[in-house]
């Protein structure tokens, strides 16, 4: 895939991930100012304090650099790694340590119905 294309399933996987986010947690969501770099700009920037999302819209996923690269930039957030290759549901990836810190950030934007 050419470096341009590449880089608009990039930016069409950020705003999917953001939508489900919404989707999920009722929240507001968008794609990170890229151009800034650092911790104030995630791939996805979602009203959930101490969430750091990076997304991942490839159809090989390099599941440690990618972690890595979250854990790096979360900044002391709870590092969440969304990836989706094409025809295939998101998934979601957490080093195993943040998952009760990932579940008590996600707590309190459940849908109660769907608890």
């Amino acid at each position: 895939m050419s470096g341009r294309r590449s880089r608009e399933k990039g930016k069409r996987g950020e705003r999917e991930a953001a939508a489900e986010l919404m989707r999920l947690f009722a929240v507001e969501a968008h794609r990170g100012v890229q151009f800034q770099g650092g911790h104030d700009s995630p791939d996805v920037s979602v009203n959930i304090p101490g969430l750091h999302v990076e997304v991942k819209r490839t159809e090989k996923l390099m599941l440690w650099p990618s972690v890595e690269q979250a854990v790096a930039d979360a900044g002391g957030k709870v590092p969440l790694v969304l990836h989706r290759p094409s025809r295939k549901p998101w998934l979601a990836v957490v080093p195993l340590d943040d998952l009760p810190r990932l579940v008590e950030t996600l707590l309190p934007y459940l849908k109660r119905g769907d608890c």
